[in-house]
């Protein structure tokens, strides 16, 4: 997308969503160009596929277009919005072929509230998941990693490991524990 000339690289989101809501393709390609990289990414580690990844982003973008007035900063960021919207698209793309179960999915969620504007914030972020990662226990990491960068069920993930199930929630569950106290506000 290109910029148009009335857009300010700086620009908060919720300025550019004011500016997608009134119907300006500018600030659309100017908040693409801000997440698109972040989205695919982490859609990508979710499917491993390339076209699927592509296909969610556009449908992603699209859906802001046409709802960006549902968008509410008071509730949370735009790029938590969208994330939340992309791992969601991934997910459903993944159940389709994989049966995964939804209480799998709500049980593993972490909230992290923190406001990733802009690219040094994203940088931040990025490195204080990763350290929190860090601080699990091997399998911990094992774990989280097949569940959400892979997508897997708790049931794939003690057949990929040779693990019994209960070992596995077990697992996650203290994981997941672990991560909440670190985001927790």
């Amino acid at each position: 997308m290109e910029l148009g000339p009335n857009v300010d690289l700086r620009m908060s989101d919720r300025a550019l969503v004011e500016r997608v809501v009134a119907r300006d393709e500018s600030a659309l390609a100017a908040i693409y160009d801000r997440y698109s990289g972040m989205l695919h990414s982490m859609v990508m580690r979710v499917l491993r596929d390339t076209q699927a990844a592509e296909e969610i982003l556009q449908d992603i973008f699209f859906q802001l277009w046409n709802n960006a007035v549902k968008f509410d900063p008071e509730r949370g960021s735009l790029p938590g919005w969208l994330l939340v919207s992309a791992r969601n698209r991934a997910i459903s793309r993944l159940r389709r072929f994989h049966r995964v179960g939804m209480e799998e999915l709500e049980e593993n969620m972490v909230v992290v509230s923190f406001n990733i504007e802009s690219s040094l914030s994203q940088e931040q972020m990025v490195r204080r998941v990763k350290g929190a990662i860090e601080e699990l226990s091997e399998v911990q990491r094992q774990a989280v990693e097949l569940a959400f960068f892979e997508g897997l069920t708790h049931t794939e993930i003690a057949e990929r490991t040779g693990e019994p199930l209960g070992t596995v929630k077990t697992r996650l569950r203290s994981a997941i524990e672990s991560l909440k106290k670190t985001f927790r506000p």
